[in-house]
């Protein structure tokens, strides 16, 4: 876990090119800001290739789209390959939803993700294992979740982050689980959303995506723990606005100290 990558990242100032959820575009934005990356935002296939030319890496947040959309989602993630950007993909719901399924598993025959970030309803449906998602919540089943991550990994050749109370980031032989958080994530909608895009400022400070996805996830994770044991008191709206603080001002050491995660492979 090479925590030192926070620091690189604040000192490198990435820009991260999102299509995003118009639902969480605003969270989004600001947490990449607050923790030291730079945020960029379009909803416009024709400045596509500029787009992805100025940014370190590019996250594409499949929560709320159209036909239009679905178009400029599948030409910014060509473009990402054909530059060698790193690419992220969020595939929010599609364990839900069978379009959203269905668009999804086209636009991975159209481009190949470096990272996807998804709960276990999302990453059960990439990997083809049966599970009762509930909308964008993770829903229930009774799979091994790495075994089910590990399996979507492998199926799609990239790193894979199965998001939940533990985190479970694998390359499809390598495992890592983050056991830090706070119940309150799970009161954010738009707390997955933006660890997709920090994940995606990670991936553009380093070559080894598996490293930047276990970090992103612990950093994000640790932060959100860490505003809860200082603000013991804190609920569902004063949460967003200390997670923007904590993003901001949490330092590398003070992650250290409450750390917890565990190499499974590898």
């Amino acid at each position: 876990m090479k925590l030192a990558l926070l620091e690189t990242l604040r000192q490198q100032n990435p820009i991260v090119f999102n299509i995003s959820n118009f639902v969480t575009v605003q969270d989004v934005a600001n947490g990449l800001n607050a923790l030291g990356a730079s945020p960029i935002m379009s909803e416009e296939v024709a400045e596509a290739d500029e787009m992805v030319g100025l940014a370190g890496a590019v996250c594409l947040n499949l929560g709320a789209f159209t036909q239009g959309q679905i178009e400029q989602i599948r030409t910014v993630g060509r473009i990402a390959n054909q530059q060698q950007k790193p690419l992220v993909i969020d595939p929010v719901a599609v364990g839900a939803i069978a379009y959203r399924r269905e668009v999804a598993e086209g636009l991975l025959t159209d481009f190949h993700p470096d990272v996807i970030r998804g709960n276990a309803g999302e990453i059960a449906a990439l990997a083809g294992v049966a599970w009762q998602a509930k909308g964008i919540d993770a829903g229930e089943g009774d799979g091994d979740l790495v075994a089910i991550a590990t399996a979507c990994a492998k199926k799609l050749a990239c790193v894979v982050i199965l998001s939940g109370p533990t985190d479970i980031i694998t390359d499809g032989e390598r495992v890592v689980k983050v056991t830090n958080g706070t119940p309150l994530f799970q009161v954010h909608v738009g707390s997955g959303d933006m660890l997709s895009s920090i994940v995606a400022a990670f991936c553009a400070v380093t070559t080894d995506y598996f490293e930047a996805a276990q970090t992103a996830c612990m950093v994000f994770a640790a932060i959100g723990q860490l505003v809860v044991q200082r603000q013991p008191q804190v609920a569902a709206g004063s949460f967003t606005m200390h997670l923007m603080d904590g993003l901001q001002m949490t330092t590398v050491a003070e992650i250290e100290t409450i750390a917890a995660y565990q190499l499974e492979k590898g």
